[in-house]
């Protein structure tokens, strides 16, 4: 789900005072308990707090996680029922590329632009795959994998700090701007950015790639835009809401073209 991988920051924990209460609750158990276990029954006794504590933390993250993510929709609807930001459907972006020779902003991390674009877009990524390898990028990434990113194959990403300057190098402030992504969330979070930084000719496609058919845009790259988006093992089975539509509408020729693409890929 893309709401879990925006991250407008990476998300903290819930409250101090709820984490004290929890720590302090573990704490007094381990001490009241441990002092009368044999060393054997203590490991395990540990390993059951440290799970149990684990366990606490990740929930105070998806509930912190949720509560920023309701915050920030609330930002973007005023935003575009303000008018600082344009909607535009793909077509109509498609139209306005064409006639107006306008810019596409496409902001997708490297794994849903490697699979297709929009040619002539410029890709700058607001989030990308973060390749270190510190204790706290492993745990992420260990956690969004545990939570679904087996899956999906949607990997823990992370905000580009360079996102603004990268910008500011390919467009004028006064340049119209056509932002996109895949499913048209963190595309807003970056037009939110954008206009805070001074641009105010800025446009949204709303839905993003996804929700483009192939006549509206003008596309490059190895799959069509609503399969960018999917990966891991229901892509590999074939059990994607993007893939079951398009078995539906296509029938025997669509089961064809998977297999083909699934035997090129992983051969």
């Amino acid at each position: 789900m893309e709401a879990l991988g925006l991250g407008l920051s990476p998300f903290t924990a819930l409250s101090s005072t709820h984490q004290q209460q929890s720590s302090k609750l573990l704490t007094s158990t381990h001490v009241f308990t441990s002092s009368r276990m044999p060393p054997s029954k203590f490991r395990v006794h540990q390993n059951f707090q440290s799970a149990i504590r684990m366990q606490v933390v990740e929930e105070e993250y998806e509930v912190k996680q949720a509560k920023d993510m309701a915050a920030a929709r609330k930002r973007w609807d005023a935003m575009i029922r303000d008018g600082k930001v344009k909607i535009l459907t793909p077509r109509e972006a498609g139209y306005a590329i064409q006639l107006s020779n306008t810019k596409l902003l496409d902001v997708r991390p490297s794994t849903e632009r490697t699979k297709a674009w929009v040619k002539g877009s410029t890709w700058i990524p607001i989030f990308d795959i973060d390749n270190s390898f510190d204790a706290g990028t492993v745990s992420r990434k260990v956690t969004n994998f545990i939570m679904g990113g087996w899956w999906s194959g949607v990997p823990a990403l992370s905000y580009e700090k360079n996102f603004l300057s990268q910008v500011e190098e390919k467009f004028s402030k006064d340049t119209d701007i056509i932002v996109a992504c895949q499913k048209g969330l963190r595309s807003l979070a970056a037009c939110e950015l954008l206009y805070n930084a001074g641009y105010k000719n800025i446009f949204w496609i709303q839905g993003g790639l996804e929700a483009a058919e192939e006549e509206d845009l003008e596309r490059e790259g190895p799959q069509p835009f609503k399969f960018a988006g999917i990966g891991g093992v229901s892509e590999f089975l074939g059990w994607t809401d993007q893939q079951r539509a398009a078995a539906a509408k296509e029938g025997l020729g669509y089961r064809l073209v998977f297999t083909a693409r699934l035997v090129k890929r992983y051969s």
